[in-house]
């Protein structure tokens, strides 16, 4: 495997972009989107930039004064929140309530998208997983889990099935979804996921080793697939207990792979 090429040297016209999460040691974003800007002679650097959600208008309004800060990722748990503080918002976001990203205009102003519903079924297609067709089941509908279902819905998904602690979200987000894709979306009273072709976690639940599983496996049926949207770590506890029951496992980190070309085209990375 050819290494990736070195990040170039920090120096006084580098331009920034800011990885947005609490907690953020977790990102993958820097280590992947370096390397493709190091790759395509882009003088600009990813960092990590550590957001507690009370500060977060701060730290954005902070950070959309430095003049060569020219864009935001943004992770949990930020996705839902940092719509407001952009000037504009692409349609998707519109659709799903969340953004993921934040672009500098040439006149200054800050434009939001939300890209992860893309790259969620754009790594599934690279693993070789068709979507469309199928029974999905989704838990959790915040920030990217949102994305994830409009996503699933465009791509073909014949019936998704939602679920979330949060019911008044819950409901909300299937109404928007439904004047999109009607007939097609269906919530869930708990997270019991029967006669599902894919089931995605969309929740934080993994993130720690003492985590409960977001949903109960045993009433998946055999050769269902089951995805997990965490990206650190790869193994989480859901992916390892399906694994082991003989269920297909796809990780998170097809999710912020899949949108690669997507922010290379949203940035103007050439």
């Amino acid at each position: 495997m050819t290494a990736p090429p070195p990040v170039g040297p920090i120096q006084g016209t580098t331009r920034l972009y800011a990885v947005l999460g609490d907690p953020v040691a977790q990102v993958q974003a820097p280590a992947l989107m370096n390397p493709v800007l190091a790759g395509l002679g882009i003088d600009a650097v990813v960092v990590p930039v550590h957001a507690p959600p009370q500060h977060l208008e701060q730290i954005v309004r902070g950070l959309q004064r430095v003049a060569n800060l020219d864009g935001m990722f943004v992770t949990v748990p930020h996705k839902v929140a940092v719509r407001r503080l952009a000037d504009r918002c692409a349609t998707t976001v519109d659709i799903v309530g969340s953004a993921n990203v934040l672009r500098r205009e040439a006149d200054g102003s800050w434009l939001a998208e939300n890209f992860d519903g893309f790259g969620f079924v754009a790594g599934l297609l690279a693993a070789g997983h068709e979507p469309g067709g199928s029974r999905a089941a989704l838990v959790g509908v915040g920030g990217a889990g949102s994305a994830i279902a409009a996503a699933l819905l465009a791509a073909g998904v014949d019936r998704l099935c939602v679920y979330d602690t949060d019911t008044p979200k819950l409901t909300a987000l299937a109404a928007r979804l439904d004047a999109q894709w009607p007939g097609r979306v269906h919530t869930l009273s708990g997270p019991q996921l029967q006669g599902v072709d894919l089931a995605v976690n969309a929740t934080p639940l993994g993130l720690r080793p003492d985590d409960a599983l977001p949903f109960p496996l045993d009433a998946l049926p055999p050769g269902a697939l089951v995805a997990d949207i965490i990206m650190k770590p790869r193994e989480t506890r859901l992916l390892r207990e399906a694994a082991a029951r003989g269920l297909r496992i796809h990780h998170g980190i097809h999710m912020l792979e899949g949108q690669l070309n997507s922010y290379r085209a949203f940035f103007d990375l050439r």
